[in-house]
């Protein structure tokens, strides 16, 4: 039997709560498969100042780059700058591509803000670039008066991640939006020069540019008409907030951060301090979330098919947590939530070796 290390890293305000119900989704889907994760927990963020004075300890440091994947909570107190811990533990596994897939569940339709006939046929995938751009770039300076934040992107880092979003869309439905801002910033100009190169790799796949604006627009419009979406380091992080609005909650989506060592597998949503503690937070994304880490951390399709069919099949049979209900609905707590996913895959377990 196989053996994956697996470095979990809780944070911050929520994270602990969700990443529970991450890991007993992991257990009966190491039960269910006859698979073995050895999960460690180390502190991160404000946890990790606690217990070090680092928001990133020397610990969690060389434990992260050991392990096959990380299983991340939410860094985000509001005490500490948020590149203090999670950039810097971005950039530390060089995750390069973040993954994050929007599809509209169909039992969750009434819980989106958006008409109905909106969303249909919603489901894409954005894939941000997430080691450059304003977040990384340098100099930056904050003065009394005036702050400097610098853009900076080279052909080589636009080139790796393009190739991620057309390798993705050949096994989707082979459309690739690149969302720039070619019209006013020099970088773009090179993004969009760049993307137009790699997309002569793959004749396969349809290749189109949208200014940022007119892609934000469209996601609320007509999200539909996307595939993949392909953008860089701030402008992934606002669209894929705003395609959060699509499903209903950003307490349903999931992530991937993938580079050339091992990945990194957070939930979209931060640690929203006002329900820490509380056990209403959705645990829905953390646990998605363990479905990416299986399909793309350890290449174990069929376990991550398990976790995805049975939030699903959790959601179908009416499941709902605080974000998700409607008024007068009745709602369950972050275990409850986690605790039917996990019974559900235990379930298909037991019927298959009946």
């Amino acid at each position: 039997m196989k053996t994956y290390s697996i470095a979990v890293l809780p944070g911050d305000g929520i994270g602990p709560e969700v990443i529970a119900q991450a890991v007993r989704v992991l257990e009966a889907v190491a039960e269910r498969f006859d698979v073995r994760f050895a999960l460690r927990t180390f502190p991160v963020g404000a946890a990790g100042v606690a217990a070090a004075n680092d928001p990133l300890p020397g610990e969690t440091r060389a434990a992260v780059v050991r392990s096959d994947a990380v299983l991340l909570g939410a860094v985000g107190d509001p005490s500490l700058r948020p590149e203090t811990g999670l950039l810097a533990l971005r950039k530390l596994l060089n995750v390069y591509a973040n993954l994050r897939p929007v599809a509209v569940h169909p039992a969750l339709v009434g819980a989106s803000p958006l008409k109905p006939e909106r969303l249909r046929g919603v489901d894409l995938l954005v894939v941000r670039e997430l080691t450059g751009g304003l977040y990384y770039g340098e100099p930056r300076r904050r003065a009394a008066t005036s702050a400097t934040n610098t853009l900076a992107y080279t052909a080589t880092e636009i080139e790796r991640v393009a190739r991620v979003a057309f390798e993705a869309a050949r096994a989707r439905r082979r459309h690739v939006t690149s969302v720039d801002k070619a019209n006013v910033l020099e970088v773009s100009q090179l993004w969009r020069e760049t993307v137009t190169r790699v997309a002569r790799d793959y004749p396969t796949v349809r290749l189109e540019h949208s200014y940022v604006d007119t892609a934000a627009m469209r996601l609320v419009t007509d999200p539909a008409t996307f595939d993949v979406v392909l953008t860089e380091n701030m402008f992934g992080d606002i669209l894929s907030d705003e395609a959060a609005v699509l499903v209903g909650s950003l307490g349903l989506l999931p992530s991937a951060s993938l580079g050339e060592g091992p990945g990194l597998f957070e939930p979209v949503h931060g640690s929203a301090p006002p329900l820490a503690g509380k056990g209403i937070a959705n645990p829905i994304g953390a646990i998605a979330t363990v479905g990416l880490l299986l399909r793309h951390g350890l290449k174990l399709p069929d376990a991550a098919d398990a976790v995805d069919g049975a939030i699903a099949a959790t959601l179908d049979a009416g499941a709902r947590t605080q974000d998700l209900a409607r008024p007068g609905e009745p709602s369950i707590g972050t275990a409850a939530m986690g605790a039917r996913i996990a019974e559900l895959i235990l379930v298909e377990a037991l019927e298959g070796r009946s």
